[in-house]
């Protein structure tokens, strides 16, 4: 596992260009998380039904009942977005699935 206080550089789809600094071990176990429940194939998962199956499956050392788990797999999931790794389609509501 990487140290407490290693960062790792993100990228937000929703602002082309800017990065952020986050915390590496909690990106990658939550990146590791979101590909696991994210299917690879269309309709995906709505926002919603990605927030509860993290919040289930995230590791319980890092967000203790899912605490703060919701901010992380946003995060991630837009930065994933931001590298193609995982698809928004336009549907209503909004779904995502790995590319």
């Amino acid at each position: 596992m990487t140290s407490k206080h290693e960062k790792i550089q993100i990228e937000n789809i929703n602002t082309p260009g800017r990065t952020q600094n986050v915390d590496k071990t909690k990106y990658l176990a939550m990146k590791s998380c979101l590909l696991k429940v994210i299917p690879k194939k269309k309709p995906g998962l709505t926002q919603k039904q990605m927030m509860e199956a993290v919040k289930v499956k995230a590791d319980q050392k890092l967000w203790p009942k899912g605490e703060k788990s919701g901010w992380w797999a946003k995060t991630v999931q837009l930065d994933l977005e931001a590298k193609g790794i995982l698809i928004r389609t336009d549907l209503k509501p909004l779904t995502w699935f790995r590319s």
